[in-house]
């Protein structure tokens, strides 16, 4: 395996020349005679294993007969876990250092193009239902759209908002108080865009949900549930571990278990909560598909739900996203229709920038040449190959000063290992591999078997994050408060350095800063202190 990473380098610059191919080919098997319904379902903060049938104690009953009457793709991922940039790379189909949204208050740049503009170009009705979330509080109606239905950011579960005054919608371009719960309204005003749509056009909708984004508050119905489950929740590492500083300092902050958004939470009772709030959604699921079939569409439908982020419950002693850690960066995937066959699971990394070529080959619609993603439809068929599909998929988040706990974080997973660096903070790297130990809670980032994989990795990271002019740039915002930078006072304390970067002033190392990592660097080193020795 560590040699395919020496390789990987070569192989990745044939990567894209054959992934345009297998587009064409795979455009020309699954177009049709009628271009099929496409239903897009975004859940917000929604695990890789927040479903049923991957865990047990969950109701989910729609989510469950999507994977047995579909395709379950069981390793999908965001390249950025934060709300706006994945967002943003949904609908245009780019990583975050290309389509610009860097974090949660960035705005879509002028003149980027989302891909409902296609669909409607080749015929399609589009409707857009629920949480946008890119430019602050922006719900304004976009062009992209037919029919559209928002609210100003993370918007509100129940009618009232957190400062007592009425939740609004944005509603084709009127403002309209929220009238119940959200998840609810939401199917509501699908069901409306659905009734009324002009049946003589193929219909891409957009189904936006507002949960599970914390602070999770469950639909009256649900707020009984599980009440008698067993919760489970992730560990950390145990102290003195290989984990970064920043880590084991996040532990105590607003995104730390130690004090979870600054307060006593309960974390096994927020969880909990978490549960409940999903199964709005599951019954959001059950209401579109009834509607399908009852009106004999379900044959030629394509119904897909997605997470946009994933979600740490004490995982590395973390609560919440961001990072780069699996439960982090993993999200469900599901889809059921035309060309994805029943009871399918597709083993290979798709991506949330695979959704916006996906659906315009689903369509038939003319595909730009500026996606860093590419159309997933194919893998989930019979006899479809995955050899020249991606070997491996970048991750990025870039430092957000309300959030000043994580850092910039770079990664680059593949089958096997990840590899992660962190931007601007003095810490160190981490490298896992995802086969011996996919909890990664042994960091190997020093272990000389693992060299090549490292220095490859590294260099293969830096050449995927330049972006489309050329450049590497980290961007940043602007800065208005301090941020979330409290500590509890009597739960952990800070962490030190690690005692493996602790040397004396003649220690024989001391200018390896100096010297590219080989296996030849442990020589040159001792020439060089040969030389400097008395200095």
């Amino acid at each position: 395996m560590r040699s395919s990473f020496v390789a990987s380098a070569v192989r990745g610059a044939t990567l894209t020349v054959l992934s345009l191919l297998y587009s064409l080919a795979a455009g020309l098997a699954i177009a049709q005679d009628k271009p099929p319904n496409v239903i897009f379902i975004l859940t917000d903060d929604q695990r890789f294993d927040e479903m049923g049938f991957m865990n047990p104690i969950l109701d989910t009953p729609n989510m469950d007969a999507l994977a047995k009457q579909g395709t379950h793709f069981k390793n999908a991922f965001v390249t950025t876990s934060l709300c706006s940039p994945s967002r943003a790379s949904i609908l245009t189909g780019q990583m975050m250092h290309n389509h610009g949204v860097v974090d949660n208050n960035s705005p879509l740049p002028e003149g980027l193009e989302l891909f409902p503009k296609r669909l409607r170009e080749s015929g399609y009705q589009t409707a857009f239902i629920g949480k946008w979330h890119m430019g602050g509080h922006i719900s304004d109606p976009r062009p992209e759209f037919d029919y559209w239905v928002s609210f100003p950011g993370q918007g509100n579960y129940y009618p009232m908002d957190a400062f007592g005054q009425p939740a609004i919608l944005n509603v084709n371009g009127e403002d309209v108080p929220q009238k119940g719960y959200i998840t609810d309204e939401l199917t509501d005003y699908a069901m409306e865009f659905l009734n009324g749509r002009d049946a003589d056009k193929p219909f891409f909708l957009y189904l936006s949900h507002k949960a599970v984004h914390a602070t999770f508050e469950p639909a009256e119905r649900h707020v009984d549930q599980y009440a008698n489950a067993e919760i489970k929740l992730g560990t950390p590492p145990a102290p003195g571990d290989d984990a970064p500083m920043w880590v084991i300092n996040q532990r105590n902050s607003w995104h730390g278990t130690d004090f979870p958004y600054h307060s006593h939470l309960p974390l096994k009772d927020f969880k909990r909560e978490y549960h409940r709030t999903l199964s709005a959604v599951d019954d959001s699921i059950g209401r579109v598909r009834a509607w399908l079939d009852a009106e004999g569409l379900g044959d030629n439908t394509v119904v897909m739900l997605m997470g946009d982020n994933g979600f740490l419950f004490g995982e590395h002693g973390l609560i919440d996203k961001r990072n780069a850690y699996e439960e982090s960066m993993r999200v469900p995937l599901l889809a059921v229709g035309p060309s994805f066959p029943a009871g399918a699971t597709v083993e290979q990394m798709v991506a949330n920038i695979d959704i916006a070529p996906t659906v315009l080959e689903l369509a038939n619609a003319e595909m730009p040449d500026h996606y860093d993603g590419m159309s997933f439809a194919r893998l989930a068929q019979d006899g479809a190959s995955g050899s020249d599909w991606r070997q491996e998929l970048t991750y990025e988040y870039y430092w957000e000063f309300n959030y000043p706990q994580t850092p910039t974080v770079f990664a680059l997973r593949s089958d096997q290992y990840k590899y992660v660096q962190y931007h601007g903070v003095w810490d160190t790297e981490e490298l896992f591999d995802l086969d011996a130990d996919p909890g990664e809670r042994n960091n190997l980032i020093e272990d000389p078997a693992l060299l090549e994989v490292k220095v490859a990795m590294r260099q293969k990271l830096y050449d995927s994050l330049k972006n489309n002019q050329g450049q590497h740039t980290v961007p940043y915002t602007r800065k208005f408060n301090q941020g979330a930078v409290f500590r509890h006072e009597d739960r952990s304390k800070a962490a030190e350095f690690p005692e493996k970067w602790l040397r004396g002033a003649k220690a024989a190392d001391r200018w390896e800063h100096i010297l590219p990592d080989s296996p030849e660097k442990a020589e040159r080193l001792k020439v060089i202190d040969e030389v400097l020795k008395d200095r």
